[in-house]
């Protein structure tokens, strides 16, 4: 009685060759151009397909274990750790910390399948992104820096809330600055800007908030001045934006009017909501002082 064969498409294409061979159509040569193996493959193949017939060119591995498969005592630590430790770390960041922290070495997709399966990760459909008109970056670094504050509970309940004043680079989108403050006053940013100053020099722009409305008042004029009657020969120039413009220093002050005008910093806000604070965790930092050491 004949037994069923499963084949796959490449092995069917195979197959079909082989007959043709047989059947004095093809000679090796056109057979190896037309299956885009080796003549020496070609030979292995049709010697197979001889001794064994269609059985022969079916691969020998189908059915079995992977030679990439996981360890099951590699991929149970691992699954162990996560939930001690990485329970709600994304799975990037877990195979990062189990790598750096741990020495396990397992695939960034192995992670996210345990963590799938385990019911600790949901898959993220992709959101239907709005289409913005896209802002060419600049050319050389320091030409512009992107700054921005980002009130957060960045040590969770371990400490109190505080801001984090966040320069990164436009045109390579390099984190250059980060600062823990109270609040984003004309001299948290002055300091922040200072230590940006003594490790890259003087950028040629700083780009930074329009401030925003909130709850009818201004958040805050660090870089523009928010009472329009008050422009007089300033020409809207806040403290911040004077002393930028100072002989000494000519930087220029830009504001953005939208969030996706800087969407650098503001990604990179997102990034740090979730990932920074994580790292403060592992270190156990619950302070201001120790954040920014």
């Amino acid at each position: 009685m004949d037994k069923l064969l499963t084949m796959s498409t490449k092995e069917l294409s195979r197959l079909e060759v082989m007959q043709r061979m047989k059947e004095k159509r093809l000679i090796q040569k056109e057979a190896a151009t037309i299956l885009g193996l080796s003549i020496r493959q070609i030979k292995r193949l049709w010697r197979k397909y001889q001794k064994e017939g269609a059985k022969g060119l079916i691969s020998q591995r189908r059915g079995g274990a992977s030679n990439n498969r996981i360890d099951a005592g590699v991929s149970q630590k691992a699954l162990d750790l996560i939930k001690k430790k990485y329970a709600d770390f994304g799975p990037t960041l877990a195979h990062e910390k189990l790598l750096e922290i741990h020495k396990i070495r397992i695939s960034r997709e192995s992670v996210r399948k345990i963590m799938i399966t385990e019911g600790m990760w949901k898959p993220r459909r992709a959101k239907k992104s709005s289409v913005h008109q896209m802002r060419e970056r600049r050319a050389c670094l320091g030409e512009l820096v992107q700054i921005d504050g980002s009130d957060h509970t960045w040590f969770e309940e371990r400490g109190e809330r505080w801001g984090l004043l966040v320069f990164i680079d436009d045109a390579t989108g390099k984190l250059q600055e980060l600062l823990f403050v109270p609040d984003e006053t004309f001299f948290a940013y002055c300091e922040a800007a200072r230590h940006y100053f003594e490790r890259y020099g003087k950028p040629a722009a700083f780009y930074s908030d329009t401030p925003a409305l909130a709850g009818g008042a201004r958040e805050h004029g660090v870089f523009r001045v928010n009472i329009p009657q008050q422009l007089g020969e300033g020409k809207g120039l806040t403290q911040f934006g004077r002393a930028t413009l100072r002989e000494e220093l000519d930087i220029q002050v830009i504001c953005a009017n939208s969030p996706q005008a800087k969407g650098r910093v503001e990604r990179a806000n997102q990034t740090l909501q979730d990932r920074l604070v994580k790292e403060l965790r592992l270190r156990n930092i619950s302070t201001m002082e120790a954040g920014n050491r």
